[in-house]
């Protein structure tokens, strides 16, 4: 399983481990991912996704995962959450309509 945000695209970096005598080494940092349920308000139950922190303080920021996904561009989320996205915007579709 890849170590990807599913909301933010957020994934592992590279740097270096330095020591006293600055010696560099090669080391990955990995995002902090958490396996989550986020309630949709539009579809009336939760999703589960595997995302960051990071992504969940910003989808309490934006108001809830509805709110977050809408704003998204496809291209960051991964297949899940573009599908959940779809499936939310015809929701709402059909509730403004």
């Amino acid at each position: 399983m890849s170590r990807i945000c599913e909301l933010t695209g957020k994934g592992r970096q590279v740097g270096h481990n330095v020591s006293h005598a600055n010696n560099k080494t090669k080391r990955t940092f990995l995002p902090n991912l958490q396996n989550v349920t986020l309630l949709s308000d539009a579809l009336g139950k939760g999703v589960k996704l595997r995302v960051s922190t990071h992504g969940l303080r910003s989808v309490e920021h934006n108001g809830g995962l509805d709110n977050w996904l809408m704003k998204a561009g496809d291209e960051q989320l991964s297949a899940n959450a573009r599908k959940v996205k779809k499936e939310v915007a015809k929701k709402l579709a059909e509730k403004a309509a």
